[in-house]
């Protein structure tokens, strides 16, 4: 389709969002192992050839679907700390509450099917690190107190045990140790 090609030629960030977007959902219904060039492609509308102008492979395109989970991840916590009214421990408490019931990171999200991947794929270990580094180093000021890194800690570990024990909705058990987790960033010890 000539017309097609030439319409998505003009509009090469929106081919990219929806390559992203299908990537997404694969990896959410069917884990990162079901993230195929060709079934990205297919989903997208695109050809593979049209997939490689924007990822030049799999890795590629799994590294700017980690990337942009970052950046959503990024403008929801911005958010939130914009929204907090108290400055010590705005960073934790957004992280947090981005682990817990966040919209880009939380527990239903296409994250949790990345996850895993992140432990052992070198390049998404390497981002997840970058990004964590620099989020510590903007927010040392406010969030720099070792109980708020402990705090931090214990949400990526509840985020961990919902993951790897197959929950499809946070418990109640789950949702007192989040209450909990927030109420020891007021603390001050």
């Amino acid at each position: 389709m000539p017309g097609s090609a030439y319409t998505r030629a003009k509009q090469p960030e929106q081919v990219r969002r929806a390559l992203l977007d299908c990537a997404a959902a694969i990896a959410m219904d069917h884990g990162v192992s079901g993230v195929t060039v060709q079934a990205v492609a297919a989903a997208a509308g695109v050809t593979k050839g049209g997939l490689f102008h924007h990822f030049s492979s799999k890795q590629a395109l799994i590294e700017g679907l980690f990337a942009n989970l970052l950046a959503r991840v990024d403008a929801e916590i911005d958010a939130a700390i914009a929204a907090d009214p108290k400055p010590r421990g705005s960073f934790t408490r957004a992280y947090v509450n981005a682990v817990f019931t966040g919209r880009a990171f939380g527990f239903d999200t296409p994250w949790a099917a990345l996850s895993m991947v992140v432990v052992t794929d070198p390049p998404l270990r390497r981002l997840w690190n970058d990004w964590m580094k620099a989020r510590l180093k903007r927010h040392r000021a406010t969030d720099g107190a070792p109980e708020l890194h402990v705090v931090r800690l214990a949400a990526d570990g509840a985020w961990l045990s919902y993951i790897t024990t197959g929950q499809t909705r946070m418990s109640a058990e789950l949702r007192a140790v989040h209450d909990r987790l927030l109420a020891q960033t007021h603390r001050r010890v």
